[in-house]
This record gives C-alpha cells, sequence and structure tokens, in this order.
C-alpha cells in the first residue's frame, strides 16, 4: 500500500481524492490512473457479512449501468486480499453473482484514515461504510456515509453519479429526486429584468423539459 497524497484535513467537495496504490482483487491499481473518468471509492466494514454482502451483490448487478455512465466502481476495506478472494468467491458460488469491479485491500488503514472513513485513533474499521464520487478531474463531488448497521442504495448513488454529470455540463441543476430525462432548472436569473419576464413560474422554482436528452 502506497499513499501518495495524505489528506491533512476533513474531505471537502471539491478537493482532490488523496491519490494511492494498492493491491485488489484484479490486480495492482492506482487511483490516478482512472482521470477522465467517474470513480465510485466506496468502503465496506468487513468481508463475510450480511449487510456488506447484500451491497456488493447490488453494485455487481448495477456494474453494467455505472460502465454505461464511463464510471468505474473500487471497493474497498481492512480486509486482506486472501479474505477479499475467498469472500468473492463465496459470493459467485453461493448466491450467482460474479464480482467484476476490484476490490482494494487496506490492512494499515492508510486510505481509510486519508479519507476520513476512519478516526485517527480507530484501531478496527467498525464505522466504515463511506461512498466517494469522484470525477474524472479526480476531484470529490459527493460524499455518502451510513452507519455500520444501514446498507447503502446502490439505485441512490447511481441517480447520483447521472445527476453530477448532467449538472456538469454547466446549464442545469437537477431537482429532489431527478432522474435522467427529467425536468430541470436552470441557472437561476440575475436580475430584477429577467425574473419580471418570468409569469408562469415562480423565479425560484422554474421547471423545464430537458430539450438536451
Amino acid at each position: 500500500m502506497m499513499m501518495q497524497e495524505q489528506a491533512q484535513t476533513p474531505l471537502r467537495l471539491g478537493t482532490l481524492a488523496p491519490n494511492f496504490r494498492a493491491r485488489t482483487t484484479l490486480g495492482p491499481l492506482t487511483l490516478s490512473d482512472f482521470r477522465g473518468r467517474w470513480v465510485v471509492l466506496f468502503s465496506h466494514p468487513a468481508d463475510f457479512t450480511p449487510v456488506c454482502t447484500s451491497e456488493f451483490v447490488a453494485f455487481a448487478k448495477a456494474q453494467p449501468q455505472f460502465d454505461q455512465l464511463g464510471c468505474q466502481l473500487i471497493g474497498l476495506s481492512v480486509d486482506s486480499l486472501s479474505s477479499h478472494l475467498a469472500w468473492i468467491n463465496a459470493i459467485g458460488r453461493d448466491l450467482g453473482t460474479e464480482i467484476g469491479f476490484p476490490v482494494v485491500e487496506d490492512p494499515s488503514m492508510a486510505v481509510a484514515r486519508a479519507y476520513g472513513m476512519l478516526d485517527s485513533t480507530a484501531q478496527d474499521s467498525s464505522t466504515v461504510r463511506s461512498t466517494y464520487i469522484i470525477d474524472p478531474e479526480g476531484r470529490i463531488q459527493a460524499i455518502l456515509v451510513y452507519p455500520l448497521c444501514v446498507g447503502r442504495s446502490v439505485n441512490e448513488i447511481l441517480r447520483t453519479v447521472s445527476a453530477l454529470q448532467r449538472a456538469a455540463r454547466g446549464d442545469a441543476l437537477t431537482p429532489e429526486s431527478w432522474q435522467p430525462g427529467g425536468a430541470i432548472f436552470r441557472p437561476p436569473s440575475l436580475t430584477v429584468e429577467e425574473i419580471n419576464t418570468q409569469h408562469e413560474q415562480p423565479w425560484f422554482h422554474c421547471l423545464q423539459a430537458d430539450d438536451s436528452q
């Protein structure tokens, strides 16, 4: 495991994701090699646990949709590579689901600490269930954190990636529960004259059909 950039302060939206090089179930991986693509980096507390297994099955089934968005999935936990391989083999054998994305080993907790997944004094991974959505420039655009006892919604992560990609074009904001093809907000008006020309809807809530689809 090698950290090439160490986070010194809590990560915030828009900051560069700490780079790292590590062993994975698909061979060595360097995060910066994925520049130019979106990345979903997600950690889980431990292999061979029920909630984490349900999440991995869901991510694996949704992988074709992430691929269509040009988005790379990367899993991570503090378990060893041998544990990851045994768990993935068991998921394929017993649940009939093949895990096609890399899973990073982080036994030293270097990546977990750099990303704020663990407290700096933590000695185990019991609090880790974090998700980082990273844009093609390597900047963090969304951070989702769940407790040990609650599984993530893979559909919501997929939706968030789609919404971030739509908003990244610079000509739209996405409303609550937006789905691809749904109505959008245009960037709000900045002058009184522009506001006064909008009569059908309140100037602060003007939904429009997304004609770019």
